[in-house]
């Protein structure tokens, strides 16, 4: 199908009011992850359509089309990333302005702004605070199910528990353990387990789509030779050469390498993903 670019689909939309039909309660996440919290959340009250759910798709090189317009359009909560990490969502839903729509801007939900790390939702505590926003957008707009939003809430924040309690169990162990990333990716792990990060800038430049300076190109390079980092973390969904050839780097000098995604593995929650990653680091770093 042809894209259009956001321009253009907000041009095709602008005077539209959507009508909102009875029924389970449509939702669009922007994003997969957010999505599933949804689903979780709304259960059989809710239908809920993610964007971004390809794995194998670069989430910075998305472009909008009809079909997502459409979808924003006759949301009636709509779930996005925010602080520059989805500005397609903020022009869609300016275009197809609706008092009826609930619109959640995760990033400044959890006191994010401009220039922070974008990741957050590898932070668990965002979800929880979601997860507690949309139960009470939910029943709000549907007051006939509370209980239910109310129960399936508390179903979440019980199964958010174990990984709390890995995160725990692993800073006891990993704190101040040096590491390093080729993107900011996993930034929010970093902190909750501990972790000391190297090579920030050469992070920042990579995700930025700039080219990291020849100093701090040179800084990683020594890290990994010299072992003075003892884990890599590469953004598994993106392609960037400088990127791939610090992986190399790592693996032929035998550092650990762990990959993190930007998109919520299939099959998979957003517990068992958080959980799979935090197993990851575990078996990288044994005792």
């Amino acid at each position: 199908m042809k894209r259009l670019s956001v321009a253009a689909v907000v041009a095709a939309l602008l005077g539209v009011t959507p009508a909102f039909a009875a029924g389970p309660i449509p939702i669009v996440a922007a994003e997969n992850f957010y999505g599933d919290v949804a689903q979780q959340i709304g259960g059989a009250d809710v239908t809920v359509t993610s964007i971004l759910s390809n794995p194998d798709e670069d989430p910075h090189l998305f472009e909008a089309s009809p079909s997502v317009a459409r979808a924003m359009s006759a949301a009636r909560i709509v779930i996005y990333s925010g602080i520059d990490y989805d500005p397609w969502v903020s022009k869609l839903l300016g275009a197809a302005h609706s008092i009826n729509r609930k619109s959640i801007d995760v990033a400044a939900l959890v006191g994010k702004k401009s220039g922070d790390n974008p990741h957050i939702w590898y932070d668990p505590r965002t979800m929880l605070t979601l997860a507690k926003t949309l139960a009470n957008d939910l029943s709000g707009v549907d007051p006939a199910h509370r209980s239910d939003y109310e129960q399936r809430l508390a179903r979440f924040r019980q199964s958010i528990k174990p990984i709390q309690a890995k995160i725990a169990t692993l800073h006891a162990r990993l704190a101040g353990t040096p590491v390093t990333a080729t993107e900011p990716v996993f930034g929010y792990m970093f902190d909750a387990l501990g972790m000391r990060v190297r090579n920030k800038t050469f992070q920042l430049a990579v995700m930025n789509n700039t080219e990291p300076s020849a100093s701090d190109v040179a800084a990683f390079e020594d890290d990994l030779k010299t072992h003075k980092v003892k884990l890599l973390v590469y953004n598994s969904q993106a392609s960037d050469p400088i990127a791939e050839r610090m992986m190399k780097l790592a693996k032929a000098s035998h550092i650990p390498v762990v990959g993190a995604a930007e998109t919520e593995p299939p099959g998979k929650t957003y517990q068992q993903w958080m959980a799979s990653e935090f197993d990851a680091v575990d078996h990288a770093l044994p005792k």
